[in-house]
């Protein structure tokens, strides 16, 4: 089995790899040793016509778009271990708390009233990630009782916001003047697609996602800890609701920065921590970065496959992970009886109870408090 830094270094380095094999395939191939020599910038002082055309293709369409792909990817596959080790439970992932049913709820008022830009992005993209922070703020508000909030309280606040906010978006489509295209747009909206950003939209998503996964990599220390329950991270000095706090924003803040740039987009957050973890086992420590560049790799290769297919149509890349995360689904539905995910071994790792008695010394738990 790889180890996980040499595992981190592979996965980079695929995807450096990956960039310019995705965006040399298409509706109008391009040769990879073209591709390679304008990304170098070998366009030559009197370019042709027809490397001008390759050039546009490139770099206004599919280079934007594959890098929002990755930006996508890396934020769901970020926040689904995040929500994932608060939870406790590998079925959890990126929209568990409602934060989808809010971007459904902003992206239909975005039909409907005047449309509002912020820092580039539409004003689909501006409601959409606005409604969807709006919503986890509220169910945190809510599940927050006698100034404590629990798993499940927070859970069950999820599951009623959703509902609701399903309701009000399908009661907004059908009272609306002209409700079978907001429908229309909606649908393909939460199918889930790639857009082709502009690179200031690429700029502002990566500062959000990169500034996440450094804020994330403490919160990493106090999952590994929170994986042995409350009563055992209380008595070890993890402030719970403080904890539980910092989580929620930050996969809060990462789930609407990839539904802003991509609609709903799901099974992304499921499968690759999950898989991950499988692959390495529970430490968060070591999974924050591989599910960062895992989760880059396995949306860029999907939304290539999505719009290379049928081309020169396309297929919803939501679609296609659907079909993906269906399988997956089943298989982590079947695996999450017995007596915790966090407590048994995984193939390829081993469990947290077991590295906390093997690291010797202070013990994991006690090394991820004390940092």
């Amino acid at each position: 089995m790889m180890a996980p830094g040499a595992a981190v270094v592979v996965l980079g380095a695929l995807l450096m790899v990956s960039i310019p094999l995705a965006i040399s395939v298409g509706a109008v191939p391009i040769p990879l040793r073209t591709t390679c020599g304008l990304l170098m910038g070998g366009v030559g002082s009197h370019p042709t016509v027809e490397v001008r055309a390759e050039q546009m293709i490139l770099f206004d369409i599919r280079l934007p778009r594959a890098l929002c792909a990755a930006v996508i990817g890396a934020a769901l596959s970020i926040g689904g271990l995040l929500y994932q080790g608060l939870f406790r439970n590998p079925m959890a992932e990126p929209y568990v708390i409602g934060s989808s049913g809010g971007a459904a709820l902003g992206a239909m008022l975005s039909f409907i009233i005047p449309r509002v830009a912020l820092f580039g992005f539409s004003g689909t993209a501006t409601m959409a990630f606005a409604c969807s922070m709006a919503t986890v703020l509220a169910v945190y508000a809510i599940a927050r009782v006698n100034g404590r909030i629990s798993v499940v309280s927070l859970l069950l606040a999820g599951l009623a916001f959703s509902a609701i906010l399903t309701s009000a978006t399908s009661f907004l489509a059908s009272v609306d003047r002209d409700g079978a295209t907001a429908m229309r747009l909606l649908t393909l909206w939460l199918s889930g697609a790639v857009a082709t950003p502009t690179y200031g939209q690429l700029l502002a998503a990566s500062a959000v996602l990169l500034i996440c996964l450094v804020i994330s990599v403490p919160m990493a220390r106090q999952l590994n800890t929170l994986a042995l329950g409350d009563e055992q991270a209380q008595s070890l000095g993890i402030p719970l609701e403080w904890t539980r706090a910092g989580i929620i924003v930050l996969g809060s803040l990462l789930t609407a920065v990839a539904v802003s740039l991509g609609g709903i987009i799901g099974f992304v957050g499921l499968i690759v921590p999950h898989f991950l973890r499988l692959l390495f086992g529970p430490d968060h420590r070591r999974l924050l970065p591989l599910c960062a560049l895992g989760g880059a790799i396995f949306l860029l290769a999907a939304d290539t496959l999505a719009r290379t297919a049928l081309a020169p149509a396309e297929l919803p890349v939501g679609v296609l992970t659907a079909f993906i995360g269906v399988r997956h689904f089943s298989t982590c539905f079947a695996g999450a009886s017995g007596n915790g995910w966090h407590e048994r071994r995984h193939r390829g790792g081993r469990s947290l109870l077991q590295l906390e008695r093997e690291s010797g010394g202070e013990g994991l738990v006690i090394q991820a408090v004390s940092g």
